[in-house]
């Protein structure tokens, strides 16, 4: 089973990122889905936290992620907030919204890192709302490229399945852009990290 943390602030949709990749994951061919929001106050601008469990197996857990082998952060100046480093597994992968490369964006830490410019792509794609980019989606092709948990079909069947087509397709473009520019960096063992993929790599 693999467990995911979404770490974002109240309104850039970390809520529903979690529910459209449990989605695409079934359609993927799991059995064991789930996504659990944060519970409490989620006023705009706040730290929130989603979860989703993917499993080969069915899930009979619905508690939210304590530790997780995945963690998405929609917001990078989260990492300075939120202990991200302290809830993911060794061995296991962060995935981070900013221009940054991996190497430069979270510091040392026995895990994997992806990046990606989600908010700069929601943005060159005109994807916004009120004149905000919306980056959960972007994330989702993030996810993707760095997992190879879901593929980008499913993923566009999931956003067909909850939005208009219009909008489904503008969503799908930012993730198609976010799957293309995705940096992947590996922990070498006993090592610094080594970046793959995306465009732009070392």
């Amino acid at each position: 089973m693999k467990e995911i943390i979404w770490f974002g602030r109240g309104g850039q949709g970390a809520v529903v990122a979690a529910q459209i990749l449990a989605e695409s994951a079934y359609l993927e061919g799991f059995k064991g889905v789930t996504s659990a929001p944060t519970f409490g106050p989620e006023r705009r601008g706040a730290p929130v936290t989603a979860s989703t469990r993917i499993s080969e197996e069915p899930i009979r857990m619905f508690s939210q992620v304590e530790m997780a082998d995945i963690a998405v952060v929609l917001d990078e100046t989260l990492l300075g907030v939120v202990d991200v480093k302290g809830r993911i597994r060794k061995g296991g992968l962060v995935i981070i919204n900013t221009a940054c490369k991996p190497e430069d964006a979270i510091g040392n830490g026995d895990f994997d890192v992806a990046t990606v410019d989600a908010t700069g792509i929601a943005l060159k794609l005109r994807l916004t709302r009120e004149g905000a980019p919306l980056i959960n989606t972007p994330m989702l092709g993030a996810f993707a490229k760095a997992t190879g948990i879901v593929s980008l079909a499913n993923v566009e069947k999931a956003l067909r399945s909850k939005l208009p087509p219009a909008a489904a397709a503008q969503n799908f473009d930012t993730v198609r852009a976010a799957y293309e520019g995705t940096v992947v960096a590996r922990k070498a063992q006993g090592r610094g990290l080594k970046a793959e993929g995306g465009q732009g790599t070392a």
